[in-house]
């Protein structure tokens, strides 16, 4: 009852926006208006969401603007009797000019018909569009960041560009959450990828920037979408061109942390397309350190303090490789079918890793050790998709299948010296190789309803089979010769294998109401049966499910062109592998940690109001929301033999966040633009637990906030500085600590916009990063700060040879979306930049 109150509130707001709207409209003398409708030169098709500008004839002075329905229609208001020139602009399409629009009165619309817009392959070469394009776009359902016009990304990867996103926050670890959640699912050009499953970190650093177009960000899915994470959806969109002809395109970047290298090359004739690319990233010279103090108090009251600092050197090896090719079988049916490989080694070796344990204030040993961790994988994504279309305009049968693949080794090796600090004592070294599969079927329906096509029915079906699987040991050897030998102790060495099938079905509907509303409720059914077991033990018993996940998305179109918005949705979080992994994590021998093959899904209920305008250079968007997390997925903190603290994690949490996001972007000229956003919410976090030892509350604002801004020089220059803050982060059990990055790119564009050459620098007038984490409990308290150098200098440079022209119309491509695993942040363990949750 109290979620229908909820959903019919918004209803209440938005209807009452329109009533207010409805009303101004009303009124005698109605204030100027300039109404026109964006057209598709070549398909005659509506150019949804175009941003339309009104500038004073002949001047860079822009007066006024709005943005283009799902109709292609747009309206502009506030402008004087006068002369005016519009600009017509949208993301694949050339910026179309509308020159001597002439006011002749305050009152009275001016109706400028269809506007025809080119698409702007079709003048790749002949023509340059001066001015600068708008860096995010609003829509109904999304919020798009124009990455291929943000040059200081260039020679960076995926983590790079998601730092520049409004609603996203990235730490210095490359841990992505939005609006402080970090159960978010993030696809690549509509579908998951392998090594996306087993860590979000890895595989943005596998997706170099230079060949990223667009980030969306969807914060309430429709039921179409799995019923995926907390926060929602984000969907790298990467470039591909559906041009006839060969093209190539080379590029590499160095500096003093990493040095890139790609190719990507793309071919078609006929109804035959096909690309080829890669990429490969090394870091290198990644230093730091990290300081971490625990305070211990036992059941007597007796205090034990342990004091650890150690040196740490980091280095990434990540490459991503492609095939694709797509077949145009007739003008209705449509094949496409794609290899992706992926690899990802990451080592981090930590030396002079000093541990002192004082007990009640006096020195009880004094120990030093050296940690080698390697954290390895490889995937494999293969996909084919067939697309049937119809002649009747957005009727659509899809099938869609993937397979994925990740195989990891994970390990680590724990050095003890002697009292001397410098003979080898012993090793402690631990195997876990693992592996991730997927097999996946989706079959979707898109049936347009009504005489006009204005409403649309979707529905469907999936299937997603998962099999993970690891194997763990523990291998001990005395000096620094001796063999290792497996440990006794069973508990640290078994087999884990964990199947998951999730079977799904949707309906979706989407019409328009009383012109200006438009409504999508929709509903998804998910069940989902586990087998788990271990090859020494009794399977474990996880019972099956079903799950209801409704949403509902409702919009109000006003007079102006501005749009507001309400939404609610229901979401659903399976525990991924990080979580349920029984191997235990001891490469810091005094933080251990534990998966837990139990875990239940968690469920999160999500509100959101937003609101959209555009005036004169300037456009705003503003949204509230409110997020209700149970059977939330939280660490469990116990006290073991010898003062270690031991981590597992259990379905003990409560969540709840409210808060706001404000964006904004200015054009002050053709040349100068700025943009910025600021994200601050209400954290209220609970366990729930009664038992004193266990108890855990905490609650507090979490602010961040970014600024962009882009200047064009003469000669093909162009200037472009970035800045990033992310304040306090609330955890359960205490906070992790704050940082802000910055960075600048200068670029030039030589031989007719073929090549590109560039200078970087990031973070250039700070040494290195310190973020300050820290965990309170009724037995535990712990302050760890994590060092980071981070100071970059880099050179890019980038050419494409070949030309392509644009032969036919693109066709639609789909593709599989699998996002309803929990995921975490930072894969690795051990005492280097740990964030528990």
């Amino acid at each position: 009852m109290k979620k229908l109150f909820n959903i019919i509130t918004v209803l209440v707001l938005i209807s009452a926006g329109g009533v207010m709207a409805q009303q101004a409209s009303g009124k005698e003398n109605t204030p100027a208006k300039i109404v026109g409708v964006a057209k598709d030169m070549k398909s005659g098709e509506p150019v949804a969401y175009a941003t339309a500008a009104l500038y004073v004839a002949d001047s860079d002075v822009n007066v006024a603007g709005g943005v283009a329905d799902g109709d292609g229609q747009f309206f502009i208001t506030g402008m004087e009797p006068g002369t005016y020139d519009l600009k017509l602009s949208f993301l694949g399409f050339e910026t179309t000019v509308i020159k001597d629009i002439q006011i002749v009165s305050k009152t009275g619309d001016v109706n400028i018909g269809e506007i025809e817009m080119t698409d702007e392959g079709l003048a790749l070469e002949e023509v340059t569009v001066q001015g600068q394009r708008d860096l995010i776009e609003e829509r109904v359902d999304r919020t798009i960041y124009k990455a291929e016009n943000d040059k200081t990304t260039a020679g960076g990867d995926g983590t790079d560009v998601l730092r520049r996103v409004p609603m996203l926050s990235v730490d210095l670890d490359g841990n992505v959450s939005m609006r402080g959640s970090s159960n978010i699912t993030v696809l690549i050009d509509g579908r998951p990828s392998a090594i996306a499953a087993s860590s979000i970190t890895d595989a943005l650093k596998q997706i170099p920037a230079d060949e990223i177009k667009s980030v969306e960000v969807i914060t309430s899915p429709s039921a179409k979408y799995d019923a995926e994470g907390t926060s929602g959806v984000i969907n790298i969109v990467t470039k591909k061109n559906n041009l006839q002809g060969v093209s190539a395109n080379i590029r590499t970047g160095t500096g003093l942390r990493g040095s890139d290298l790609g190719l990507n090359a793309s071919a078609r004739k006929g109804k035959f397309g096909f690309t080829l690319g890669g990429f490969g990233r090394a870091g290198y010279n990644i230093k730091g350190g990290f300081d971490n103090s625990q305070l211990i108090t036992d059941e007597n009251g007796t205090q034990t303090t342990i004091l650890q600092s150690a040196d740490t050197k980091q280095s990434q090896l990540f490459g991503r490789y492609n095939f694709g090719v797509d077949y145009e079988i007739d003008q209705y049916n449509f094949l496409a079918g794609a290899v992706n490989f992926g690899i990802r080694n990451r080592s981090n070796f930590q030396s002079d890793f000093l541990e002192q344990k004082f007990i009640a204030g006096v020195l009880d040993s004094n120990v030093l050790r050296e940690t080698d961790t390697k954290d390895n994988s490889n995937s494999i994504d293969v996909s084919l998709n067939y697309t049937k279309t119809f002649e009747r305009k957005g009727k659509e049968i899809s099938l869609l299948t993937l397979y994925s693949r990740n195989n990891g080794e994970n390990s680590f090796v724990n050095t003890l010296f002697e009292e001397d600090m410098s003979t080898i004592n012993s090793r402690l070294k631990n195997d876990n190789p693992s592996k991730n599969e997927e097999y996946t079927v989706q079959l979707d329906f898109v049936e347009p309803l009504g005489k006009n096509g204005n409403s649309i029915l979707e529905y469907g079906a999936k299937n997603i089979l998962r099999k993970a699987y690891s194997d763990f040991a523990y291998f001990r050897a005395e000096g620094a010769d001796g063999a290792y030998v497996e440990d006794p102790d069973p508990t640290l060495s078994n087999e884990f294998n964990y199947d998951q099938n999730v079977t799904a079905g949707y309906v979706s509907y989407t019409a328009t109401l009383f012109k200006n509303y438009t409504i999508k409720p929709g509903v998804r059914y998910e069940y989902t049966t586990i087998n788990a077991d271990f090859k020494t033990e009794s399977a474990v018993d996880i019972p099956s499910y079903g799950t209801f996940v409704p949403s509902l998305n409702v919009s109000r179109k006003l007079s102006n062109g501005n749009l507001i918005k309400g939404s609610y949705n229901r979401r659903v979080s399976r525990p991924s592998l990080r979580f349920l992994n029984p191997n235990i994590d001891a490469s810091n021998p005094r933080q251990i940690s534990q998966g837990n093959p139990e875990l239940d899904p968690e469920f999160t209920d999500n509100y959101e109001l937003g609101y959209s305008t555009f005036f004169k250079s300037t456009m705003i968007s503003f949204s509230g929301f409110f997020r209700n997390t149970t059977g939330s997925i939280q660490a469990v903190r116990t006290i073991q033999e010898d003062d270690i603290i031991y981590t597992t994690y259990d379905n003990i949490g409560h969540e709840r966040a409210v808060g706001t996001n404000i964006f904004t972007n200015i054009s002050i000229s053709n040349k100068l633009s700025l943009n910025g956003s600021m994200d601050l919410y209400y954290a209220m976090l609970d366990n729930g637990l009664t038992d004193p030892r266990f108890t855990a509350s905490n609650k507090g604002f979490v602010i961040s906030g970014r600024l962009f801004g882009n200047y064009t020089l003469p000669k093909d220059w162009q200037v472009q500085l970035f800045t990033f803050a992310r304040g306090r982060q609330v955890e359960l059990q205490g906070s992790s600590g704050g940082f802000a990055a910055y960075g600048m790119g200068i670029n030039k564009q030589f031989d007719e916009k073929r090549g590109t050459i560039g200078f970087g620098a990031d973070n250039f007038l700070s040494k290195e990063f310190k973020v300050r984490n820290e965990i309170t409990t009724p037995t535990i308290v712990q302050n760890s700060t994590n060092v980071m150098r981070n100071m970059n200098f880099k050179v890019n440079f980038s050419y494409r040879i070949g030309k392509m022209s644009m032969d036919q119309k693109p066709r639609r491509k789909k593709s599989v979306t699998n996002d309803d695993l929990k995921e975490g942040g930072n894969e690795g363990g051990g005492a280097e930049m740990q964030q528990n949750k």
